[in-house]
Formats: structure tokens, C-alpha cells, sequence
């Protein structure tokens, strides 16, 4: 019923919202995905964990790269920002996989993955 609020398609409120975060996310070298914390969300890192190490490397470098600007409050220049792929994603598909066990394991009564909570 509320898809169409989030939906950038239907909605040009979502549309504006979206075109301000690509922006915002380009001119620091960042994709949208990079901004999942794991420390928040232990189902993140939990599909962190299952990722291959180039794709985890890579978003370390990306989140480095992201700081260092910040610290020198400046932005990557418009060449290098006219390469970056703000909205491709890399850990969509894993989260739905991890969710979906969550879920499964709930189900059945199972032992969590983690037992870890968020302090």
C-alpha cells in the first residue's frame, strides 16, 4: 500500500530525495550500500562476513577514502565523480539470503547464527 512513497518512479518527492543522495554520496566516492554499519545491524555483518574479500575490501577502501576527504573537508574532483556508481549494489542479494535464514530459523525454533547482541 505505502510502496509508492519510497518508490523514486511514482513518487517525485522520492525522486528529489534520491538525486540529493546520489549527489551528496558521489562527491565523497561512496555507494549507498557502504552506508550499512555493521555495528548497528548484526545481520549486516553477518553478510559482510559472507561476502568475498575483494567486494569487503573495496568498501574499506571506499569508507577510507570517504574519511580522508571528510578530514580535509573536500570532495573528489567532478572527473572522478562523473566514475562512481553511487546505487550499484553489492550487498542486497546477501542481506535478503541472511534474512531469509533469520526468518527460517525462527521458524523451526532454531539457534540464532550469532548470539551476540548490539551494546
Amino acid at each position: 500500500m505505502m510502496k509508492w512513497l519510497g518508490n523514486p518512479v511514482k513518487n517525485p518527492l522520492a525522486r528529489i530525495h534520491k538525486a540529493a543522495v546520489d549527489l551528496r554520496i558521489r562527491k565523497l566516492g561512496l555507494r549507498y550500500d557502504d552506508l550499512y554499519d555493521p555495528l548497528f545491524s548484526l545481520d549486516v555483518k553477518e553478510a559482510l562476513d559472507r561476502l568475498p574479500d575483494e567486494v569487503v575490501q573495496a568498501r574499506n577502501q571506499r569508507l577510507k577514502r570517504c574519511m580522508d576527504l571528510s578530514m580535509k573537508h573536500s570532495y573528489l574532483s567532478k572527473e572522478m565523480q562523473a566514475m562512481q556508481t553511487p546505487f550499484r549494489t553489492y550487498i542486497q542479494e546477501m542481506m535478503v539470503v541472511v534474512l531469509r535464514e533469520k526468518a527460517e530459523r525462527k521458524a523451526l525454533n532454531a539457534l540464532p547464527l550469532y548470539q551476540r547482541t548490539i551494546p
